[in-house]
């Protein structure tokens, strides 16, 4: 009897440059996250347009050197996301914020989350940060970050806006990254 097939491992790679391929792709995938309920900043409906004039910004980000953006991508395209807010106030310049930990439904409980953010670290390490924080409405986000060693700080209760209207909580972490070594696997 022979074996299925593995699925081909994706590709995780930082974006230096965005282009109008890549901000409708991650659009696609902005849109899928919302419109499964992801907390993240957009009310439903969310339309394509609007999901893409957010990378648009994004991508100003990138070029100016103020946030790093890291993708999950296969044969289809990008599936995944993560971005390191790297432009930080003159007292913080030690700090990353891990910011839209994005991942298609279609990909979701592959481990990719986790890729993704082993990635976003060895990043932040790369560019000489010691100490990432992040925020999360998201209880299966919760359980990765824990497996991934962060630490959970505490929760702010009605914070924020499910995409339908309803409040939720949200739950704040931080992660002291090892100095002097590596951290986590290199990108692809």
């Amino acid at each position: 009897m022979t074996q299925p097939a593995a699925a081909p491992t994706p590709r995780i790679r930082a974006l230096s440059s965005v282009d109008g391929a890549h901000v409708r792709q991650l659009a696609d995938v902005l849109v899928d996250c919302v419109e499964g309920g992801a907390s993240v900043s957009f009310m439903l409906p969310l339309t394509p347009e609007r999901a893409q004039a957010f990378w648009h910004r994004v991508a100003e980000g990138v070029a100016s050197g103020e946030r790093a953006l890291l993708v999950a991508e296969d044969a289809q395209g990008i599936f995944g996301t993560v971005q390191l807010v790297l432009g930080q106030p003159e007292n913080q310049p030690h700090r990353a914020e891990v910011s839209k930990m994005l991942v298609h439904r279609r990909a979701r409980r592959q481990g990719i989350g986790a890729l993704l953010m082993q990635a976003a670290e060895q990043l932040a390490h790369e560019h000489g940060k010691t100490l990432l924080v992040l925020d999360t409405s998201s209880a299966e986000a919760e359980r990765l970050y824990a497996r991934l060693g962060w630490t959970r700080v505490g929760v702010i209760p009605g914070y924020a806006l499910l995409p339908g209207g309803a409040p939720c909580d949200t739950t704040y972490f931080y992660r002291a990254l090892a100095t002097g070594q590596r951290v986590a696997p290199q990108l692809g």
